[in-house]
């Protein structure tokens, strides 16, 4: 096998926008990162429903009005 063909896989220190950082191994000198586990909205349980075009409030008018009416199956009108 031929040698010194692999990267140097090395232990870095990874740093996030937040201010967080962790140490961790990589063949990458230096990580940045924009979100990690600490500010990760997901992990945080601060979690927003992102609405767009009203889309969230539509779906909620529309169930609440499919529970307020049961559906009643077959139509009750006579066929004349």
């Amino acid at each position: 096998m031929k040698t010194d063909i692999h990267p140097k896989y090395q232990e870095v220190t990874v740093h996030c926008v937040c201010g967080n950082t962790f140490k961790t191994r990589s063949t990458a000198l230096k990580i940045e990162l924009e979100i990690c586990s600490n500010c990760h909205p997901f992990y945080t349980g601060k979690q927003k429903l992102v609405d767009t075009a009203g889309r969230v409030e539509r779906f909620r008018r529309r169930y609440a009005k499919a529970e307020e009416k049961p559906s009643k199956g077959k139509s009750t009108k006579a066929k004349s």
